[in-house]
């Protein structure tokens, strides 16, 4: 089951990279960087992670009578140790505004988060995977020579995710969420067609201190520091 939803996001993002009919555009990335998780008191853990993000243009505004874009896209995160580390697929779509050099986007973004089992004294605890309905905003700015060089920031609080069960022998319990939030920040500069981009990015989850978040192992925080390329078209 795995299997067949990573391959249908992968699909989904393969068709915004392939479809540039009615003057559509968009974007195609992919990212390698190093992560860092932390699962309650357990020690921080550090690893590699590849990421292909994708967004097109479905809507384009008229430039005369103004209004919103409509841009929809997709993001896969893969880091090396899926032991430590959590599995990361997200779908979006939603308006975007511009202004002169500045782009203001709101996505509504649905997320899946295979988060990885805990290792306690020796014994494991397989958390469930999170579903999450976000919708962060971002922005965008264009700058410099030839308006190539931007920067990015995005952010959203997080809001009680949807529990699915992991399948495990000894699963723990779905807790109470408590708050959470994630933001990210970015800068690139494009070449022609092609752009890079160096991004870090922070996300948080606290759930309530009970007997449903056993040693706070559902509290997590992991941040990263990616970098990438890509091309529009």
């Amino acid at each position: 089951m795995m299997r067949c939803k990573t391959r249908w996001v992968l699909v989904c993002l393969m068709i915004l990279a392939a479809v540039p009919a009615y003057g559509q555009r968009g974007t195609f990335g992919i990212d390698v960087g190093q992560i860092s998780d932390k699962f309650g008191a357990l020690p921080s853990v550090s690893g590699l992670v590849v990421g292909i993000d994708g967004e097109i243009t479905i809507l384009k505004a008229n430039k005369k009578e103004g209004g919103a874009s409509i841009v929809a896209g997709g993001e896969i995160r893969l880091p090396s140790d899926t032991g430590n580390h959590a599995k990361e697929f997200a779908i979006f779509g939603g308006p975007a505004f511009q202004y002169h050099n500045l782009t203001i986007e709101v996505h509504a973004q649905i997320r899946k988060i295979y988060l990885p089992t805990a290792n306690v004294d020796n014994q494991f605890f397989v958390r469930s995977k999170m579903e999450l309905l976000e919708i962060p905003v971002v922005l965008r700015y264009k700058f410099g020579p030839e308006k190539r060089a931007f920067i990015e920031a995005e952010g959203a609080p997080e809001f009680s995710p949807r529990w699915r069960s992991a399948g495990s022998l000894s699963p723990l319990p779905n807790p109470n969420f408590d708050h959470g939030y994630f933001v990210r920040g970015g800068v690139g500069y494009v070449f022609g067609k092609w752009y890079a981009k160096a991004t870090y990015e922070t996300r948080y989850f606290k759930f309530n201190a009970n007997q449903f978040n056993p040693n706070n192992l559902y509290n997590w925080r992991t941040n990263g520091i990616i970098g990438g390329v890509g091309f529009s078209f």
